[in-house]
């Protein structure tokens, strides 16, 4: 495998091409504690469309807001080449209920604010951020379908999201002639797999292309941490660093750092990065159209650009698999056993008969 940033590719069933990384603009600014100053932001920026890079990706929350504000900054002379994707739903306001969440009012003010942060008069691709489990789906469809008719947006996508909601919100906006879903944003990675159980078949049979978050798990497949981080004092802590804050989520385990090791020696010996090992194997799922990279210094992306030049082995990928595998669950291990295929099979070659 070796592509380039300008080695486009279709975003889901739609005729819109984007790279296959993507940059993360969550890095931009330091509000979060952590993150990149403007000076070097606007350095991440220049590095990845300098080297053919078409699709970046934001929130209304990034940074509380710095993240879009320096974004449209950085993108005004060359808006028109660019594929900006933004997000609604998790900001939330004191006092205001009706500041957050999938409803229709959240939906028109969080994309007008968007537009004004991002100095721009229409947003590529519009992602719900995440599922209320309260909105009722045709509230949502129709308003992202009057947004896209009015010009305001482009396309249309979902985040954080069970499988079969996003599939029964496509169903119906094919039935109404609704703008349909193009891409779906999940967690995934070698350590964050569980996706392959019904998100990412849900993507691939409804025509979303599938964009990754958190590649590299946090950075925890960076190797950048030890055993000895999993003897922190208080994982709930937050003292405004990229540890704590894995390790509040969880992210720092024993497994996890099993499956860093192990990347590790296939980056050995390859002759490349940890993290470029991590993101190339992000990219050899034919599903997944394009990772986002969360660098926070023009080094770091460098580095992570050499992912698009990564080859395995039969051998690596195997090893790969093996320490980061998971169970599918029910039904798709009873499916997939030796039991239903043989008879399967056997129905198949009573059909053949007749």
């Amino acid at each position: 495998m070796s592509l380039t940033l300008d080695t486009y590719r279709l975003l889901g069933r739609s005729g819109l091409r984007v790279s296959p990384l993507a940059l993360g603009a969550a890095t931009f600014g330091t509000d979060w504690g952590w993150g990149a100053e403007q000076d070097e932001a606007r350095k991440l920026f220049d590095l990845y469309v300098e080297r053919g890079g078409n699709f970046i990706d934001t929130a209304n929350t990034y940074t509380q807001g710095s993240s879009e504000r320096l974004l449209g900054e950085f993108a005004r002379d060359r808006r028109e080449s660019l594929v900006l994707a933004t997000k609604y739903t998790t900001l939330r306001r004191p006092g205001d209920p009706n500041s957050g969440g999938g409803h229709r009012k959240s939906l028109f003010a969080s994309v007008e604010a968007s537009l004004r942060q991002l100095g721009t008069d229409y947003i590529d691709l519009l992602y719900l951020h995440v599922w209320d489990f309260t909105t009722p789906v045709e509230e949502i469809l129709r308003g992202m379908d009057d947004l896209v008719r009015q010009g305001k947006v482009l396309y249309v996508a979902i985040c954080n999201t069970p499988a079969w909601q996003v599939s029964r919100m496509q169903t119906i906006a094919d039935l109404r002639g609704w703008s349909p879903l193009v891409a779906l944003q999940i967690e995934y990675s070698l350590i964050e797999r569980t996706g392959e159980r019904d998100l990412i078949p849900m993507a691939r049979e409804m025509g979303l292309g599938v964009v990754p978050y958190s590649p590299l798990a946090g950075g925890v497949l960076t190797g950048k941490y030890s055993r000895a981080d999993l003897t922190a004092t208080n994982a709930a802590s937050d003292d405004g660093t990229r540890k704590s804050f894995n390790l509040a989520l969880g992210t720092l385990t024993e497994r996890n750092l099993a499956i860093a090791d192990v990347v590790k020696e296939v980056a050995t010996e390859l002759g490349r990065t940890p993290a470029q090992v991590g993101l190339a194997w992000t990219l050899r799922n034919p599903s997944v159209t394009t990772p986002i990279i969360g660098a926070r210094t023009p080094a770091q992306l460098e580095d992570n650009l050499g992912a698009l030049e990564v080859d395995f082995t039969a051998a690596q990928l195997a090893r790969l698999d093996q320490v980061s595998a998971i169970g599918l669950g029910f039904p798709h291990d009873m499916l997939a056993s030796d039991h239903i295929r043989n008879v399967t099979a056997g129905d198949l070659k009573i059909e053949a008969r007749r």
